[in-house]
């Protein structure tokens, strides 16, 4: 396999959903974890849509939680050679849950239409504490040093 393929260019929005010093994480249910491993809400920015409104559709449509942005964390290119042909540009945030009732702790999600025309997905989320959040894979933990936790105003 050569490095010099063509890879096409991506734009992604990736959330990084904190409660209470916990980050919104999920695995696939029918892909081993080897293979997709832990991550988080991220997704594809539509042509004309804001990273900042494409965060927050994803993690609604992924998660089923409303979110805020509470602040942008900058921007990464990150190569998914070999598993895909394609570069991605990805543009993270932290955000915060807009619901005043508790997250659950653990609950099945999914997608019955994703975009891509393939088949539903469907995906097991839960909220890990901040110091477990290392096992993100495929650079989705990127940005985490950026993340700035108000211990004083809980949510």
């Amino acid at each position: 396999m050569t490095g010099h393929l063509h890879r096409r260019s991506v734009r992604k929005a990736v959330g990084y959903v904190v409660h209470r010093e916990r980050l919104l994480v999920f695995t696939h249910n029918h892909v081993p974890i080897e293979a997709a491993g832990v991550q988080v809400p991220a997704g594809t920015i539509e042509p004309g849509e804001a990273p900042e409104e494409a965060v927050v559709r994803e993690v609604l449509e992924e998660t089923g939680m409303r979110t805020r942005v509470v602040r942008a964390l900058g921007v990464d290119r990150y190569d998914v050679w070999p598993a895909k042909p394609e570069i991605h540009e990805r543009h993270f945030f932290q955000l915060e849950l807009l619901d005043d009732t508790p997250p659950r702790e653990r609950w099945i999600a999914g997608e019955e239409h994703p975009s891509d025309g393939g088949a539903a997905h469907t995906w097991t989320c839960w909220w890990a504490p901040l110091e477990n959040a290392h096992v993100l894979c495929a650079g989705f933990g990127a940005r985490l040093g950026e993340l700035v936790l108000d211990v004083s105003h809980p949510r």
